[in-house]
């Protein structure tokens, strides 16, 4: 079992471009998410060894001292984990003083993953941010303070209204700090959301393609710049500190996921949703009759489906597909649909028998990937 994700679904408030499962409540409501997360790990632990564990959300910086004791009490006294292995904290930045990142050392957690999304007030105010590009420095500083050198950061472009310079801008203030981590991601307008509704309203100016490719054409140049490694479309990393955890399920390896929303995979092709409903969830070990599972779905993938998976993540990592774990069918199709982007010199094959993608590829990977896919 590589790794361990745990879906803490609470924010103070919702970002207007949001669309992962969360929920504003108190404390009464985490108390029996806690509850229900320790009854649902002991429901499907297992004797495998945890190379990964991984908290995301929503936002666990929400989560107070009490409650995170209880969670990693649990991950201990439930599963067996590797004594080198990754914890990774995703934390808003006004949520990590230093005495909170001092409590996350004690806890045992070895990588923080901050969500800054923009070091420009007024773009933290557009996207309903709630913190200050000043809070997201003092928290990078409080996180190396409490001696944690494993430090990620997420940024966005193609805001409204930003320009090439703009972000240019943020790259160089991000690029100036002690970081060793960074994924950037393109704004995307995901239907229901309150960005894609201002925008259908004429509320915000969505960014041009042109522009939006502009810059990450400068941001794949500048990281390299730094000494960043993309060793993902949208993921840059110092040697030695590529996101394990992220990695493992670019590579297809298993994982369990607990929490509303929460995701599993077996490795093969069994996977499994926790359902997005906070009471539903909270509910299920509060039954008189002995606990039974949380409300989630099962899908079986096909033959056809593994394949496609296969080409979506692993065409996005460094080091691509390898031809060897196909099939003679797939790998006969892939070759053949792969041959004029690699006359293009927008894929190669590497020696070991592995498809990736140029650097020139990688600006055009959603048509690549689209076109690899089985028919």
């Amino acid at each position: 079992m590589a790794g361990i994700y745990i879906h803490v679904p609470f924010c103070e408030k919702r970002c207007s471009y949001c669309s992962f499962y969360s929920t504003i409540h108190g404390k009464k409501e985490r108390d029996a998410y806690v509850h229900s997360l320790i009854a649902e790990m002991q429901h499907r632990q297992t004797k495998d060894t945890i190379q990964t564990v991984y908290l995301g959300g929503g936002t666990p910086s929400q989560l107070d001292t009490e409650e995170l004791e209880q969670c990693f009490e649990a991950l201990h006294r439930i599963f067996r984990i590797a004594p080198d292995a990754e914890y990774t904290f995703e934390a808003n930045p006004d949520d990590i003083t230093l005495e909170k990142a001092r409590h996350l050392v004690q806890l045992g957690i070895n990588r923080v993953s901050l969500g800054v999304q923009s070091f420009n007030d007024t773009q933290l105010i557009t996207i309903n941010r709630r913190h200050t590009a000043q809070q997201a420095r003092a928290a990078i500083d409080n996180v190396h303070e409490a001696g944690i050198k494993n430090l990620s950061i997420d940024l966005m472009f193609g805001l409204p209204q930003q320009s090439l310079e703009d972000w240019q801008w943020e790259l160089e203030q991000a690029f100036s700090l002690d970081i060793q981590h960074l994924s950037a991601y393109a704004l995307t307008y995901e239907e229901g959301t309150p960005l894609y509704y201002d925008r259908a309203r004429g509320k915000v100016e969505e960014c041009d393609e042109d522009t939006s490719l502009a810059m990450f054409r400068f941001l794949s140049d500048r990281a390299q710049i730094a000494g960043f490694e993309q060793y993902e479309i949208a993921n840059f990393a110092k040697t030695g500190f590529r996101s394990r955890h992220n990695s493992n399920y670019w590579k297809g390896l298993s994982y369990l996921g607990f929490g509303p929303g929460a995701h599993s995979y077996d490795g093969h092709s069994i996977r499994r949703f926790n359902e997005h409903k906070l009471r539903a969830y909270n509910a299920a070990s509060t039954l008189k009759a002995p606990f039974a599972d949380v409300p989630h779905q099962i899908e079986t993938l096909t033959t056809d489906e593994r394949y496609d998976e296969m080409i979506l993540t692993r065409l996005r990592t460094r080091e691509g597909v390898n031809l060897e774990e196909l099939d003679d069918k797939r790998k006969s199709y892939l070759l053949r649909t792969a041959q004029p982007f690699l006359e293009r010199e927008l894929l190669i094959i590497t020696s070991d028998q592995r498809l990736q993608l140029t650097h020139a590829g990688i600006f055009v990977s959603d048509d690549i990937m689209s076109e690899l896919m089985w028919p």
